[in-house]
């Protein structure tokens, strides 16, 4: 326990939690350098937390630092491979990185989809992967439905029609979208 003012214990997962909150505090009002100071104030062994290291992409990707976002997600991925978000926001990172790209990106995830079966933000990432690799319409099609099939179809249907990535297959989208018309009897 760590005391505060003396007289109020405060468990260092609640100073980790303030000093998180304060970090997003500092992203959402657009100033992620502020947000890295706050996660510089954090204990050294705190560099280590699955969550401190989330807050740490988030900023990275804001700031569109690619590289250090790849790195923090990296890390993430070794201490909290059990999350989906971990692999997600690593395959984000490497997506854009220098040094990375669509098909590491696609390579990097698409062992993961079967981990990870209730998360649609995989297979709709990966049909975006596909679509931008030009693998054809099919094999998008097949990640875009599995989405479908285990998130919110209106959701993801209207977020795959404004998705540059997914512009080559709208019409297929499009075509799901359509409601069926009843014929007259």
């Amino acid at each position: 326990m760590l005391w505060i003012n003396c007289d109020v214990p405060v468990a260092p997962t609640n100073i980790h939690l303030q000093t998180l909150r304060a970090a997003l505090g500092w992203l959402e009002l657009g100033l992620p350098r502020d947000a890295l100071d706050e996660l510089a104030q954090l204990p050294t062994d705190a560099e280590d937390n699955a969550d401190v290291l989330e807050v740490r992409w988030m900023i990275h990707a804001d700031m569109k630092d690619w590289s250090a976002a790849m790195l923090a997600s990296s890390k993430l991925i070794m201490i909290a491979a059990e999350r989906a978000s971990s692999w997600l926001h690593h395959a984000y990172a490497v997506r854009r990185a220098s040094d990375g790209g669509l098909l590491r990106a696609f390579n990097l995830m698409a062992p993961v989809a079967s981990r990870f079966p209730e998360e649609p933000t995989i297979p709709y990432n990966l049909a975006c992967y596909t679509c931008q690799l030009q693998r054809g319409g099919t094999e998008t099609m097949a990640w875009f439905e599995r989405a479908l099939a285990i998130g919110n179809p209106t959701e993801l249907i209207q977020m795959a029609l404004n998705d540059p990535d997914l512009a080559p297959v709208r019409d297929l989208i499009k075509k799901i979208s359509a409601p069926k018309k009843r014929h007259a009897s």
